[in-house]
């Protein structure tokens, strides 16, 4: 794991380039703490920062080939490396070093760009072929690992594992786009190729681009697909259940790969207690498991975790979260992000990176991707129940089982059943809606927008987030089951908008820890979207068949436990020291007014409230951290930059 940046551009002058280097790769130093270097070629730079996982003493990056003209800088890991590796030796191969980035070059002399359908990792990476004068990105299929590119002044291409690296750019300047911000406050996420920085992209998960010649060709190597409705491959759930454990065991196995010891993360829940049943037996020493512990009885999820710890006996570590840590960390976090957000669930992630590095690791197994790969996200239930509901809309019976599908959501279990299904748009929705299973979650996220200043909504006037995701859906996506056009919403754009980005990679990057993903592994993947729906959500059991393969593997408590999302205390977080002088300072009627965004007097009305009573409705809470994120984000990348720029 580690980051990079460079350019292959005419107009950024000799004498410049390799301090413009050093910078780029200064500025994303926490990727990367262990080393650090950069090649330059004319106008081609490469710069790397280092986290030594594999090949701790040969694997220095930039790395080249001169005999055949390559140069690349790789962030992230090649889990199949050793096998590759092997495959190559037996056609005449040679190898100088033991690291996955020498295996990338090999594979691409190999194959050329179909190197990429041999790799099973989370990777982004920058190959240079001197002689043919292309430039090579590439990043992994579901987005794990972040690449940001942009178009330089004279022609050229700037990439970076993080914006932060490309702000070091000659005449780089952070300005917000404003139709980010409004996916971020619709979405959670921006749309990729767009960035909350105008003018800075995004590569999409799956996708390669080759800078050649002046042109940028853009293309995917790899797609999330689905059968066509009705024509699922029928699977034997004993049969499914054999073939998800051996991928995931091998992924798991895979995963536990490094020089260095492999920790793995615990939340209490069955994904990350199934991974780590499954590497407590392969890590040499016993496995270190880390866990977010919440003061809060609503988040708290501690007594799930000690059990599974004691069950697998793993050495534990707790980061203990009150509000007050949350409001601390909180600018570090945006500034890790590099985006506004809605939630502050990223924080106590954060922490919990810390608490790793402070115990001497560099590496965990997590359980993120579970829920989409397998259906576990109560939407996928809700739209379920959704589309039985509408087929008696006037029902007052049907609408009462929403009680039952979140009970650890108070304010729904004393509504009526007319509340309920207007809530949940029973009534309302058309079932050919293509974001029918999402609706209901939009129209909640969209209350936020209340909040936009008269300036930001003319600006926006005739934009529609959600309709903008419509277009992006591919042509076969209405000849899927419900179940999976919901689990393609989810897994396209939320897991790598949000949940691989501003609560996984920038988060652990923070502080130089490298997250893996066994249920991300592309042939798990690719194995649990031919299984029918059925086997992921049979009734209103979420992830039915995972719960099958944990069943001998976990307590029942934990294996059969229903699925608590996971969340932080949001507004709650900002009423007491660290928390009302970021309030102060950023949601004062002063600042929103000078940036601009947002209507002064409505945000000064919802902080009166949060500090009057607790913020108890989504749409408030979200709207408070979204207004607040936003505000410290403008502080950091764009206020800072241009004072930085004036005393410099």
């Amino acid at each position: 794991m580690c980051g990079f940046a460079g350019f292959f551009s005419t107009d950024i002058r000799p004498e410049q380039a390799r301090d413009l280097l050093y910078r780029m790769g200064g500025a994303i130093r926490h990727r990367g703490p262990d080393e650090r270097g950069i090649w330059l070629d004319g106008e081609v730079g490469l710069s790397h920062v280092r986290l030594s996982i594999v090949g701790l003493d040969d694997g220095q990056q930039p790395m080249t080939r001169p005999d055949s003209g390559l140069s690349i800088v790789f962030n992230g890991e090649i889990f199949n490396y050793v096998e590759l590796r092997d495959e190559l030796k037996a056609k005449g191969e040679r190898f100088v070093t033991g690291s996955d980035t020498e295996v990338i070059l090999a594979l691409y002399e190999a194959y050329g760009d179909d190197c990429l359908a041999h790799m099973n990792g989370d990777f982004a990476f920058a190959l240079w072929d001197g002689r043919k004068r292309r430039m090579l990105m590439a990043r992994d299929r579901m987005g794990v690992r972040p690449l940001f590119y942009t178009r330089t002044p004279g022609g050229g291409l700037a990439f970076a594992s993080e914006v932060k690296a490309l702000l070091e750019l000659p005449g780089m300047v952070a300005e917000l786009d404003p139709f980010a911000l409004d996916q971020i406050f619709s979405l959670w996420a921006p749309l990729a190729p767009r960035t909350i920085f105008k003018g800075i992209c995004e590569l999409e998960p799956g996708q390669r681009m080759v800078f050649e010649n002046g042109q940028l060709d853009i293309r995917p190597y790899w797609t999330l697909d689905f059968p066509d409705a009705g024509e699922e491959p029928p699977r034997r759930e004993d049969e499914a259940r054999e073939e998800v454990l051996a991928l995931l065991t091998d992924a798991v196995r895979l995963r536990m790969r490094a020089d260095v010891p492999v920790g793995a993360y615990l939340s209490g829940g069955l994904d990350s207690s199934l991974v780590c049943a499954l590497a407590a037996p392969m890590a040499a020493g016993g496995l270190n498991s880390f866990s977010v512990t919440f003061d809060s009885a609503e988040h708290d999820e501690s007594a799930f975790q000690r059990a599974v710890a004691e069950a697998l006996a793993t050495h534990h570590h707790a980061a203990a979260c009150g509000p007050d840590d949350i409001a601390r960390v909180f600018p570090a976090v945006v500034r890790s992000a590099e985006r506004p957000m809605l939630r502050t669930a990223p924080a106590p992630l954060y922490s919990l990176a810390g608490l790793v590095r402070e115990n001497g690791m560099k590496v965990v197994l997590t359980g993120e991707g579970a829920d989409e790969v397998f259906g576990g996200y109560d939407i996928f239930k809700e739209a379920k129940l959704r589309r039985f509901c509408a087929r008696q809309p006037q029902s007052h019976r049907r609408p009462l089982l929403f009680r039952r599908l979140y009970p650890y959501l108070p304010g729904l279990q004393t509504q009526t059943p007319d509340y309920l299904a207007a809530f949940f748009g029973i009534r309302q929705d058309r079932l050919d809606d293509p974001l029918y299973s999402h609706r209901p979650r939009l129209r909640s996220t969209a209350g936020t927008k209340l909040f936009y200043s008269d300036a930001l909504a003319t600006e926006l006037k005739g934009y529609d987030a959600a309709e903008d995701l419509v277009s992006r859906l591919p042509d076969r996506f209405r000849r899927w089951h419900p179940l999976h056009q919901a689990q393609y919403l989810e897994s396209r754009f939320l897991l790598p908008g949000y949940i691989l980005s501003s609560q996984g990679d920038r988060m652990a990057m923070a502080h130089g820890v490298e997250g893996r993903f066994p249920y991300l592994d592309h042939r798990l993947v690719e194995l649990a979207c031919r299984l029918p729906p059925a086997l992921k959500v049979k009734g209103l059991t979420e992830k039915h068949i995972l719960r099958e393969v944990a069943r001998d593997l976990l307590p029942p408590v934990v294996g059969n436990r229903p699925k608590q999302p996971y969340r932080a205390p949001d507004s709650a977080s900002f009423m007491a020291s660290d928390g009302v002088r970021l309030v102060d300072t950023h949601m004062s009627g002063e600042a929103i007014a000078a940036a601009g965004l947002f209507e002064p007097r409505a945000v000064e009305k919802l902080v009166r409230k949060a500090r009057t009573q607790p913020l108890a409705g989504f749409r408030d809470n979200a709207a408070f951290v979204g207004i607040l994120s936003t505000q410290i984000w403008l502080d950091t990348f764009t206020a800072r930059r241009e004072r930085r720029a004036q005393s410099a």
